[in-house]
């Protein structure tokens, strides 16, 4: 088996880091926050746009990466995605000033995205249905060491070498993805084009909101997104300022929350061997509930334990992980022929869900854990509610079996 086979174990991880760049990029840059705010002379509520700004950038570029992929192929997009990526992070880690930090980092989440959209639409290529989930979940148990590695990464460098160098290692981090991509990756895609590009864009736009199932698939990933999101910006305010914890405990601390996801995966990949993959969602929800449940308690207290709140938000992490990889294959399973414009409408809601939510929890801080708690409940009830409706929306057709 050659490392080129898209059943090679070198092919599978290749796609797990192109899928897990985007948390790689986002979780290493949380513990220079203090210190790029201070050093750029700005405030901290700015500060923290560097993850709203990145995600914006993602939902930007999906769809035209997306598109463009099933137009010439997957490899093409992702070599330029990539690289755009990696010089735009050389540029933030020499930024002088928060606008350039802004705008350098927007323009990095625009080259993320080819990683993000394109390992989703491999996926789609290689494999379908239970298959494909399963495949999504060993992802996302591949990329689950991004949330436990890259905040201590980042608080190791923050302090070692100042707030620039885990800005430094993204454009690192992307030089090493352009590697894999030339020695593990090949074409899984014969590319078709239309004449007029916008057309086939509207068509393949139509034909993927046309099946109820990519529908409900998409609702599931958006709400899970914006509680992630609220989750990830909010972290270091969270646990530096206003639980008073020394930046070099950061990482330790966020990485529970991949130890979370971690082992919420590999239940997941557990119970796809004996349940569908609505079932599986519906054990997501439930746990995404009982989460939301007690944050809201706490924010009707108006006092929490740290231990307390953070246990919920690794709940709540935990259950994403049986709600996005089988609500991605229940979206993707109807439309393999338009893969690339289908995982880029996904990760495009999804990004600008995750954006909006990253700068309005952001915007909301106001020295108290409440807009991170009641942000993560809603997106847990929110969950439960869609998930209800799940007989209307999908006009009872089945979901996938084992």
């Amino acid at each position: 088996m050659t490392p080129h086979s898209p059943t090679s174990k070198r092919f599978v991880i290749i796609l797990g880091l192109l899928a897990g760049l985007v948390a790689f990029a986002i979780d290493i840059s949380l513990p220079a926050i203090p210190s790029m705010v201070y050093a750029l002379a700005t405030s901290m509520s700015s500060g923290q746009q560097v993850v709203g700004l990145f995600m914006a950038g993602m939902a930007v570029g999906q769809i035209p990466f997306g598109l463009l992929s099933d137009r010439i192929g997957r490899l093409p997009i992702l070599y330029a995605g990539i690289g755009l990526f990696t010089v735009a992070g050389i540029v933030t880690s020499i930024s002088n000033t928060i606008e350039i930090m802004l705008v350098a980092r927007f323009i990095q989440g625009l080259g993320s995205s080819a990683g993000m959209v394109l390992a989703r639409a491999i996926v789609r290529d290689i494999s379908s249905g239970v298959e494909s989930a399963r495949l999504l979940s060993i992802m996302v148990m591949i990329f689950t060491a991004a949330p436990m590695i890259a905040p201590m990464f980042g608080s190791l460098l923050t302090m070692a070498y100042g707030w620039r160098a885990p800005f430094a290692a993204t454009a690192a981090a992307g030089l090493l993805i352009l590697y894999g991509i030339r020695s593990s990756l090949s074409e899984t895609h014969t590319p078709h084009a239309q004449p007029q590009i916008l057309r086939q864009l509207v068509e393949s736009l139509q034909q993927f909101l046309s099946h109820r199932q990519s529908v409900f698939g998409l609702l599931i990933i958006t709400v899970n997104m914006i509680g992630i999101m609220s989750i990830v910006s909010g972290s270091v305010a969270l646990i530096v300022e206003l639980y008073g914890y020394p930046i070099k405990y950061f990482g330790l601390i966020f990485a529970t929350v991949g130890i979370a996801i971690l082992f919420g995966s590999t239940i997941n990949r557990r119970l796809l061997e004996h349940l569908d993959t609505m079932q599986v969602i519906g054990i997501g929800v439930f746990l995404a509930i009982i989460a939301s449940g007690q944050l809201l308690f706490m924010v009707w207290q108006n006092d929490a334990n740290f231990w307390w709140l953070w246990g919920n938000v690794c709940l709540f992490m935990a259950a994403t992980s049986f709600m996005l990889p089988n609500a991605t294959a229940l979206a993707l399973d109807p439309v393999p022929e338009i893969a690339g414009v289908a995982a880029s409408i996904i990760g495009t809601v999804q990004s600008l869900a995750g954006a909006a939510s990253a700068i309005i929890s952001s915007a909301l801080y106001n020295g108290t854990y409440i807009n991170v708690a009641v942000i993560v409940a809603g997106s847990g009830i929110f969950a439960l509610i869609i998930f209800s409706l799940r007989g209307a929306i999908l006009d009872n057709k089945p979901a996938i079996n084992p």
